[in-house]
């Protein structure tokens, strides 16, 4: 990836945690932490990895992408907004009665959405679905999930994994955001996943890390879980919860409130300067 790739995908995250912020202020409800600590992840899948066409967002023949951590779609909806999937007029009406984009992700009536998902665990286990059927139906085209580390404390997401490794699904890439805290406290607090990487190995998956804010990190990790053959593949990536804002940054308290005005503006103003540095305008 040359620089100015990578330039282009930090302007187009930072804009997404923007548009999140705004559409999260707009409703006085959402989840900004794990949507600003996943926004480079969307954002990479979307603008360098996926096989997707928001002219034909349901091409048989796309790739998949699941957001297991449902809560965490303000972010997504920017990208997939910015990619063309629906006009970017949809993002500031976030939550609101009668609007395409809920506070869960919804196949139903959001353009670029491949599965409805927001009871944490569930998500993981159609994307698991997914990939059989590809399988099955010999297609060539990979599914992707991303889930939040705290997720990962449900029973579920591990019964998927056995299924995951069981039927040999390396057109898999299951994406964790490690951002380390979770609605109640830091995750080692409250559950403790480690060592995460050891766990996933013993559940028969290939397991790679990665900075989730570092493109080049990103690029490597994924090209080289695309190449993993025979087994499920699973990417750890360190983030920041509330990344890009400096109030909202490793704060357990972001995880599920909204910005009132002023903390709103204060936010909006570190973000926009972050993309003038970058070079990028709304």
């Amino acid at each position: 990836m040359n620089s100015n790739e990578k330039q282009e995908l930090r302007i187009i995250a930072c804009k997404a945690r923007l548009y999140a912020l705004e559409g999260i202020f707009n409703a006085k409800s959402g989840h900004p932490g794990g949507s600003l600590s996943a926004a480079d992840i969307y954002t990479y899948l979307y603008y360098k990895e996926m096989k997707v066409t928001p002219e034909n967002p349901n091409n048989p023949d796309r790739d998949r992408f699941v957001l297991s951590k449902g809560h965490c779609c303000p972010s997504l909806y920017a990208v997939l907004a910015m990619k063309g999937f629906f006009s970017l007029e949809e993002l500031p009406k976030l939550r609101k009665v009668g609007a395409m984009l809920q506070g869960h992700p919804d196949m139903k009536s959001t353009p670029g959405i491949d599965m409805s998902s927001g009871s944490l665990g569930q998500g993981i286990s159609a994307a698991c679905g997914m990939a059989l059927a590809g399988k099955i139906d010999n297609k060539d085209y990979r599914v992707y999930s991303v889930l939040g580390d705290g997720e990962c404390e449900e029973g579920q997401v591990w019964e998927a994994f056995m299924f995951a490794s069981h039927n040999n699904l390396d057109n898999l890439t299951v994406i964790i955001d490690c951002n380390g805290l979770q609605i109640d406290g830091t995750v080692e607090e409250v559950g403790g996943l480690e060592p995460l990487d050891k766990k996933l190995e013993s559940f028969g998956f290939e397991v790679f890390k990665m900075d989730g804010h570092d493109f080049d990190d990103i690029e490597k990790a994924i090209t080289a879980a695309k190449n993993v053959k025979g087994k499920p593949s699973a990417i750890i990536a360190k983030t920041i919860k509330g990344k890009g804002i400096s109030y909202m940054e490793n704060q357990v308290n972001w995880h599920g409130a909204a910005p009132n005005a002023e903390q709103y503006e204060i936010g909006r103003n570190e973000l926009l300067a972050q993309l003038n540095e970058l070079g990028g305008t709304l």
